[in-house]
């Protein structure tokens, strides 16, 4: 059974994803009821850790009073400056 859904979103971001759904040869709905389903989704709160990542772990030593919120600011703003 498929029921109606309204949703207030912004032209811009509808337009955008009109045109995605249209490149994926799907319906808009399709889309968004696929991304609601993997959200909610058993299997996909499971949010294991890849082996990758898991590789990455302990690459480097960081101090204690490490504020990564700041030196990604100061990042940022070199890179953008």
């Amino acid at each position: 059974m498929t029921t109606k859904l309204t949703l207030t979103i912004d032209d811009s971001v509808i337009s955008i994803a009109k045109k995605y759904a249209k490149q994926k040869g799907k319906s808009l709905s399709d889309i968004v009821e696929n991304y609601l389903m993997s959200l909610t989704s058993k299997e996909n709160n499971d949010e294991s850790i890849s082996p990758r990542i898991l590789k990455l772990m302990g690459a480097i030593e960081l101090p204690d009073n490490f504020d990564y919120k700041k030196e990604l600011t100061k990042g940022l703003a070199k890179k953008y400056k």
